[in-house]
């Protein structure tokens, strides 16, 4: 009989005052919250821009240069262009923009705001393969000297940055050249154009320590 007394009453249906009932409403409803919370969590994405190609210093802005991209971004989207926004027209980049990557606020500006000019330097002698767009160069000029000879190398723009580079035209016979655009400030201008202007011999020289703007 005690037996049978006991089983009743583990048998018996819960009261709403039953603790363990309450405790297991309550594991459920932080069960399901959870989830809404990490779902809401995961899909809390921005449509932001990316770069199509490769943007070079100075290149205006059009849509066809970007693609809309979703991405998390939390605290630092502020950072960077987004769709709700939009673009501004006729802004320049003020950096290069690689490939794929999203597109700073900062590296966007007016023309006039460019401290950095692309120049173009013809190069006979074969650059590294690691000398490409981004890449920083050390360029040297030699002046002409009173014989046929040159002047010692100087050292004439430390760290330049590549904007871009091209294939040089060639006649028939010719070395092959490749034309290097290397990013100049205002400050060095004169002195890098006053060099070309008198045929000196320039060599750009990939510098693997150059600081990355």
């Amino acid at each position: 009989m005690g037996q049978s007394a006991g089983v009743a009453a583990r048998l018996k249906k819960p009261s709403w005052k039953d603790p363990r009932l309450l405790i297991g409403i309550l594991l459920v409803l932080g069960s399901i919250a959870g989830v809404i919370a990490l779902v809401g969590t995961a899909d809390r994405t921005t449509q932001v821009f990316a770069a199509r190609d490769d943007i070079a210093v100075g290149q205006t802005i059009t849509p066809e240069d970007l693609s809309i991209v979703k991405v998390r971004l939390d605290d630092v989207e502020a950072g960077y262009l987004t769709v709700e926004h939009g673009l501004v027209e006729g802004k320049v980049a003020l950096q290069r923009i690689g490939k794929n990557h999203l597109i700073p606020r900062d590296s966007l500006g007016l023309a006039d705001a460019l401290d950095r000019k692309p120049v173009a330097i013809a190069m006979e002698e074969e650059l590294p393969a690691q000398a490409v767009p981004g890449a920083r160069v050390d360029v040297w000029v030699s002046m002409p000297g009173s014989s046929s000879a040159f002047d010692e190398p100087e050292l004439l723009l430390p760290s330049a940055e590549i904007a871009a580079m091209t294939a040089g035209n060639s006649t028939l016979g010719s070395a092959k050249t490749t034309v290097v655009m290397v990013l100049v400030t205002d400050e060095q201008m004169p002195k890098l154009l006053g060099a070309l202007a008198n045929k000196a011999k320039v060599s750009v020289v990939w510098n693997p320590a150059g600081v990355v703007r």
